[in-house]
This record gives structure tokens, sequence and C-alpha cells, in this order.
């Protein structure tokens, strides 16, 4: 007996809900979960649609949504990073379209990425079986619930904790520390990193750590930096949990000097990667434990 599954056209249909509510929130970047609990109450959803799998538990329409997804992603209509979706301008213009024009244009666009691979055109449609969707929903959603976990972990920790943990992953990352701001007033810099222990030769990191899980950094903010940076080999770095302003990311992308912004997404992202070489006290701030999945077909590069 064939296995009952969520039709295309009904997928596709969900699947504009969901970005919608992502363009109702004015391209700020959000959670699935989040989108599709505000999408659930525009949608007329069936109990099976709302039911789960009897082996991961996970919400079948939430399933289905996840997987298309993948194909909004290689079409260029959505990008995902930290465990949140951001809608593209070309994502913007596909959801004029009706549940099936979108779902031919993913199709499409999809197959065109996977020619651009060198694949053969004949064998370009992904595995779209009951089996394959439940495991890119499974993956998916059990990704986003761990960086969620980890998001609301880091909130809670104190600002010098906050500092702390900015300055181990520097640590993992290779650099020298050559000074962390006390308690106190710290005239603008929070850490000084080196790439070598005495901080002999540059570039000479100077480094502004502001933890406001609902605040984001601002353009005054990172040209107060900017200006901290005086001699040539100065480079600087701001670490913000709460994000940047669209502005605050121009100035520094646009800086004389060279500046990186780091938010919430990239520090989770650069921990995971560094997370190897990050002493204990850094592993006590920031515990992980890395975990193996099979990856699902449509996570493919």
């Amino acid at each position: 007996m064939k296995e009952q599954t969520i039709g295309k056209e009904r997928t596709a249909e969900m699947l504009l809900a969901v970005l919608a509510e992502l363009k109702a929130r004015g391209g700020e970047p959000a959670r699935p979960r989040d989108l599709m609990q505000e999408a659930a109450k525009k949608l007329r959803l069936t109990d099976f649609e709302v039911g789960t799998y009897e082996k991961t538990g996970y919400v079948r329409w939430h399933s289905a949504v996840h997987f298309r997804s993948i194909g909004c992603v290689k079409a260029g209509y959505l990008t995902k990073s930290g465990g949140k979706w951001r809608l593209t301008e070309p994502g913007e213009r596909a959801l004029k379209g009706n549940p099936q024009e979108f779902f031919d244009g993913i199709v499409t666009k999809y197959r065109q990425w996977k020619e651009m691979q060198g694949e053969n055109a004949e064998e370009v449609t992904p595995d779209e079986s009951p089996a394959a969707i439940r495991r890119q929903g499974a993956y998916s959603q059990a990704l986003e619930q761990a960086q969620g976990e980890i998001e609301e972990w880091v909130s809670k920790l104190g600002p010098y904790d906050f500092q702390q943990l900015v300055a181990e992953l520097l640590m993992a990352m290779g650099y020298f520390i050559g000074h962390i701001a006390p308690p106190g007033p710290d005239g603008g810099i929070d850490i000084i990193a080196y790439k070598d222990p005495l901080g002999a030769a540059p570039p000479w990191m100077k480094v502004q750590v502001k933890h406001r899980s609902n605040t984001k950094a601002t353009i005054k903010e990172i040209r107060e930096l900017i200006g901290l940076l005086k001699r040539d080999g100065d480079v600087g770095l701001f670490v913000s949990s709460g994000g940047f302003t669209p502005d605050a990311e121009k100035e520094a992308r646009q800086a004389s000097k060279h500046i990186e912004t780091m938010d919430l997404d990239r520090l989770a992202q650069q921990w995971e990667l560094n997370y190897d070489r990050v002493s204990q006290a850094g592993c006590d701030l920031l515990p992980l434990v890395k975990l193996s999945f099979l990856a699902p077909p449509a996570e493919e590069k």
C-alpha cells in the first residue's frame, strides 16, 4: 500500500504562507518554527497534515516545508544561516505567483542548479520519496532546535562571561590575547588580540563586545570602533549578540580600516568549527557535543 503524502501543490501553498510571513517581518531573518506557527493560523490544515511521523515525532507539514525549502535555497529564493531563514529579492518576486507557478519555478531552478554541477539532465530530480521527506524534516528540525538552544544558552550569559567567551573563541582560532578589559569603563576596547605571543607584528586586533540580545549595534558604535584603530596594522572586530543594523553593516564594509562584524549566528558557527581547540574553561562557558546524522539527499552540495 502506497504511503500517503502531502501533495506538491499543497506543500507549495504551505511554503508560500511561511515565506509570506517571513516577508512580513521586513527582511529580518527568522526561525522556521516561528514562521510556521504564524502561517498555521492562515492555513486550513487537516488532521493528517498536523499529524506526526511515528518514528521521528515531527509534524508532517513541517517536514514537507523543510524539504521543499531546499529547492528555494537552490533557486536563490531563500538563504539559511544559524537555523534562521532570510528571504531574498528573487524570493519576494516569486511570492507573486500561484502555488503551482511557484512550485514549477522551484523545480526549474533546482534542475538548472544541478545541471550546473555537471549532472545528467535526466537525473536531476531530487529524491521525493516519503522516506526522504521524513529524513530531511528530521534533520532540519533537529538542527534548528540545537541552534535555538545554543542561542538561548548564550543569551543567558552575563556580559563579562560573554566577553570571555569571545576571548576563548579567538584563542581557539589561534590568536593570543594581550588584554581583556576588567569590569568597569574600558575605553571602548574589550579585548586586544595578536597573531604572535608578544604582539610584535601586525595585525593588532581590537575587539568591541556588546551582549544585548534584543538590541542591534548601530552605525555610531561602528564608527567609534573605527576611531580607535589609530595605527597601521590595527584591525577591528565588533561582536554583537543582538546583531547589527543594516547601516552598521554597511559602515563596517566601507570603512578605511578593516572591520569584521560577528553576530550570534557567526559566533556559534565559529565556536562549533573550532571547538576541538577550545580550552576547558571555554567549554564550560558553552559546552557542545557533536552528533552525526545521515545526510539528507537534499543537503548535498
